[in-house]
């Protein structure tokens, strides 16, 4: 009965993911058990959205970082385009914001159960003359700790230091 009670408050955001990093080298979320993970779904050729909120994502690990925290935390890229975004294209795309951003791509499939389990929305826009299209996406990022668990999501315009406290708050009670 207490089992049942503590998981009702809980929203059944994530899990399990089999997906490419920037290497090419397979993947799943257990590979990060032990670390505190930040996902950011988005893609590589999104003109504005996208860098704004993975050079967020690195304020956030470097101020973490200044605490000694940033060990323990490991910020993720899963793309929404993998028709574009080939591990390789990822790679290089990530190594712009970090060396410590990790980026993730895989199948069509792949990324639509991934996305599906993160509650994540994305579609494909119609291609201008040149065939390049822009994928319309939620843009959140998901908190989860180091049992690969949801812990908390936060939205495109959450301050950066709130966010830092947030993680840093929830780290201690863990």
């Amino acid at each position: 009965m207490r089992q049942i009670s503590s998981n009702l408050g809980q929203i059944a955001i994530g899990g399990d993911f089999r997906l490419r990093d920037q290497t090419g080298m397979e993947v799943t979320l257990t590979d990060f058990k032990g670390k505190w993970v930040l996902i950011y779904f988005g893609f590589c050729r999104c003109p504005d959205i996208c860098p704004e909120q993975l050079e967020r994502i690195v304020e956030i690990q470097e101020r973490l970082g200044l605490y000694g925290k940033d060990k323990d935390f490991v910020p993720i890229f899963i793309t929404v385009d993998p028709e574009r975004d080939t591990p390789e294209v990822v790679g290089e795309y990530v190594k712009e914001f970090s060396p410590k951003l990790v980026g993730l791509t895989g199948s069509p499939d792949q990324i639509k159960i991934t996305a599906k389990r993160y509650r994540i929305y994305y579609s494909k826009g119609p291609p201008d003359r040149d065939g390049d299209y822009i994928v319309d996406h939620t843009v959140v990022m998901y908190l989860l700790n180091p049992k690969g668990e949801f812990v908390e999501f936060y939205g495109q315009v959450k301050p950066v230091q709130e966010i830092v406290r947030r993680i840093m708050d929830h780290m201690k009670k863990y």
